[in-house]
């Protein structure tokens, strides 16, 4: 039964052109094709990749961060309470006033004291400054280095500069080894994403990450097996064109940097749309959509590449539609505080944007004496004498 699965996955009419099989893409003459058994080196690496990050963010991150002096908030720890703690764990971390009463009468304390308790027991499970700061860090160096390369791999290439090359021969295309290296780097990087994200910090887009993740993974191996590798490292390199932008704009907000964080993410929000929503879908997606079908009729491997562009494209326009908002509050000042360097929750100082998990406040009136007497802190340490205030 397997084999007979494993047979009608691998038919040729779903992934290559009429009247080509596999053993066309045999290497011979010195020709090297791309085969789907090299996918299986991705998996591996990205465990690779896990380790370097965490190695990373031990040496590297971690005492950037000290550097650039990211500050920590104070967070005032719930007091031990089996009777909450077990709500909290079990049932919900957002109780109804109906539950706040009940376990009011169950813990005996006051109905504001189980409000406050709950406040501060989501405050403690939520992610440190020092944490997405580390995050960021790792992923401005991988696409920073990802871009870079991926621009030396097509740069030089005739179909950079006519997308009517990207089919010439097609898919007669043999592969050169700073292909190879380009698409397992890649595509073992988004495995590392994707084992990673539910450790990662988690933002409200966290659905949206997994269906961009899988996407992505599914399009490079995809187009790694049916030989579309010179379409697939365009499309990757206008990915990492301005992913590290962003990543750097969250780097400086998470140090207080405000305008050059804002800076960023004007030019982020900039090479974004042209290339995400200009780019993409008129030049490259026309490319894989219209060019082809001058060589050879439809079929299911041309539509299974395209309806993935498609999945990506409509994330590309659920996110610059965030982007846009948040860039119009800087433009019209009608930010926060109606002040250009407060806005709303997080895509940098960007931004506190709509994709974070904002952090409650309790202005309790212990609270404020603590904070006043204990001040805010660096990578955990007290920070004296400083009268500055940033929220993520």
């Amino acid at each position: 039964m397997l084999q007979t699965l494993y047979s009608y996955f691998w038919w040729e009419r779903l992934w290559l052109p009429a009247n080509l099989t596999w053993a066309d893409l045999e290497d011979r003459d010195g020709r090297v094709y791309a085969k789907a058994a090299d996918l299986y080196v991705t998996i591996p690496l990205a465990f690779l990749f896990l380790v370097v990050r965490h190695l990373f963010e031990t040496y590297v991150a971690t005492p950037l961060a000290g550097l650039l002096n990211v500050k920590e908030k104070i967070r005032l720890k719930a007091a031990p309470n089996p009777v909450l703690e077990k709500f909290y764990a079990a049932t919900t971390k957002h109780p109804k006033q109906a539950d706040v009463e009940l376990l009011s009468k169950q813990s005996g304390c006051t109905v504001r004291q189980v409000e406050r308790w709950f406040r501060r027991r989501r405050n403690q499970d939520r992610p440190s400054l020092l944490k997405k700061f580390r995050e960021a860090s790792w992923r401005f160096t991988f696409y920073l280095l990802a871009f870079i390369a991926g621009m030396a791999v097509i740069v030089d290439k005739p179909w950079f500069y006519d997308l009517r090359e990207v089919w010439k021969g097609y898919p007669i295309q043999s592969m050169l080894p700073s292909q190879y290296w380009y698409y397992m780097i890649e595509l073992s990087f988004y495995w590392s994403l994707l084992f990673s994200i539910a450790s990662d910090v988690k933002r409200k887009d966290f659905k949206e990450q997994i269906i961009h993740h899988v996407a992505t993974i599914i399009l490079i191996s995809f187009s790694w097996f049916a030989n579309y590798i010179r379409a697939g490292t365009l499309i990757m390199a206008l990915h990492d064109s301005s992913d590290y932008l962003l990543e750097s704009a969250k780097m400086f907000n998470y140090a207080g940097w405000r305008n050059t964080c804002n800076n960023i993410f004007i030019v982020f929000a900039a090479v974004f749309i042209v290339t995400r929503l200009v780019i993409l879908p008129f030049w490259i997606m026309h490319c894989t959509v219209v060019y082809p079908l001058d060589l050879y009729p439809a079929f299911f491997g041309y539509y299974f590449f395209n309806f993935m562009m498609v999945v990506l494209q409509s994330l590309h326009v659920f996110w610059a539609f965030l982007i846009i908002r948040m860039a119009q509050k800087f433009i019209t000042g009608k930010a926060r505080g109606g002040k250009w360097g407060k806005l709303p929750p997080g895509f940098a100082a960007v931004v506190e944007d709509e994709r974070s998990d904002r952090e409650e406040t309790d202005n309790s009136e212990e609270e404020e004496e603590a904070a006043a007497k204990n001040g805010p802190l660096s990578n955990g340490h007290p920070v004296l004498n400083n009268n500055h205030r940033k929220t993520d």
